[in-house]
């Protein structure tokens, strides 16, 4: 048996068997681990109430020969308190849980920058000072910066001539010049892309002032740049769409 001690985030979770349950966590040191909680879901389970999604956990496991297995969670902060009541809240924080476990393809595989992501968004989340839909997108963007996949903006994505392009095309990388631009591009409003831009570099003053107009189609190409790199798209993106 080989114990370790790991802090988490619950991404996901599902039933096994009468009383316990999978958990699909984003850990600070090990990566993304699938671990047994034993008897979690029995009413006198020690520590069933701290293993849902949007909980910061402090946990230890023991390595298993699939699955490891859960032997003590302490809560550091359920997230979740404040994000299950709020419908727009919610959707986006579920957008990004499923985001974070399918950008990172290797388990086991340390991913720290994505895990301090992942709570610096669930907290701005929980705050409530910025719409939900902009740390979303916000967040989006910057994991996929963190995976290698950040969207070129300032520059043309295949020459690399710099400047404000009109043109966004998802499967070359980003904004790209009037010589370059291949068949099915996009032409969003320069606002739009300005908005990509400030979410990416952290600019909340500049997201903040934007308009709605422009947050609706910032989201629809931050959605399609996603779900192009992806192997698998988010489902829980069309819930956001509706909200």
């Amino acid at each position: 048996m080989s114990l370790y001690r790991d802090e988490a985030v619950v991404l996901r979770t599902q039933k096994l068997g009468e009383a316990d349950r999978i958990v699909t966590l984003l850990t600070r040191r090990t990566g993304l681990v699938r671990a047994v909680g034993k008897g979690v879901r029995r009413t006198k389970s020690r520590f069933g109430a701290r293993l849902e999604p949007f909980s910061h956990v402090d946990l230890q496991l023991y390595t298993g020969r699939t699955l490891d297995v859960v032997t003590q969670a302490e809560t550091v902060r359920a997230y979740g308190e404040s994000i299950v009541t709020d419908y727009p809240r919610y959707t986006a924080a579920t957008a990004m849980l499923e985001t974070a476990e399918k950008i990172i393809v290797v388990e086991k595989d340390p991913a720290l920058r994505q895990f301090l992501l992942l709570i610096g968004a669930l907290r701005t989340l929980g705050e409530g000072g910025h719409d939900p839909r902009l740390v979303l997108d916000a967040y989006l963007l910057r994991s996929l910066a963190v995976a290698g996949y950040a969207p070129a903006l300032a520059e043309c994505a295949r020459c690399g001539s710099r400047g404000e392009h009109r043109a966004f095309a998802v499967h070359a990388g980003g904004m790209v010049c009037t010589v370059c631009r291949p068949h099915g591009s996009t032409a969003p409003a320069p606002e739009s892309t300005r908005l990509m831009s400030a979410l990416l570099g952290g600019d909340w003053t500049a997201a903040d002032a934007s308009e709605d107009r422009h947050r609706t189609e910032c989201s629809g190409l931050v959605a399609a740049y996603l779900q192009w790199h992806l192997e698998n798209g988010i489902r829980s993106l069309r819930l956001v769409e509706r909200s």
